[in-house]
């Protein structure tokens, strides 16, 4: 595996060690020794969950405060584009973002940690997309900020309005969004 520094130093790119020939492919998608050693986070994963959209859907950007989740993303068929947005107060990164192509094809996974909103809009005519999470789903406690919010403007690769569910569509601007201290 090989560790891809971002404009956020702790959002991570991963990009495991493809074992390919005609037959197919072979990779480990995960093992939390490697995981650890490369990122130095020690993280216990919880939750494994599993999304498929369609072309233009966006999902996010969602988080939750009270039970705030580190996740591991990665997309098994087709693309997304995937957004982190850092919510930390105290962060040099506040209010910036971070957006990464994902793909089936080049395999990369995005490591995005606790205290920031995560959303991705699919790229392809249809995307399966996992992650792994570090804390578990809280309905509770789920929060959504606006996808084209304009303090943050986001340059999200689409020339066409999105597809959202109502809670998305419902999301509040960044500056009424819940930071982390």
């Amino acid at each position: 595996m090989k560790i891809i520094p971002t404009a956020i130093n702790d959002v991570l790119i991963i990009e495991p060690t493809v074992y390919g020939d005609d037959r197919g492919f072979f990779f480990e998608s995960f093992n939390q020794r490697v995981f650890e050693q490369l990122t130095g986070v020690k993280e216990s994963f919880v939750q494994d969950n599993h999304s498929s959209s369609v072309r233009g859907v966006l999902r996010g950007l969602h988080y939750q405060h009270q039970f705030p989740q580190g996740k591991l993303v990665r997309v098994i068929e087709g693309e997304v584009f995937d957004v982190a947005v850092d919510l930390r107060q105290h962060s040099p990164h506040f209010g910036q973002w971070v957006g990464v192509n994902l793909s089936a094809s080049n395999k990369q996974m995005l490591w995005i940690p606790k205290g920031f909103a995560h959303g991705f809009v699919t790229l392809s005519e249809r995307a399966q997309f996992l992650y792994k999470t570090t804390d578990y789903w809280h309905p509770e406690d789920e929060n959504a900020i606006q996808w084209n919010d304009t303090t943050l403007n986001i340059s999200w690769p689409i020339d066409n309005p999105p597809t959202l569910s109502k809670k998305d569509s419902l999301g509040v601007a960044f500056d009424k969004a819940l930071y982390y201290p």
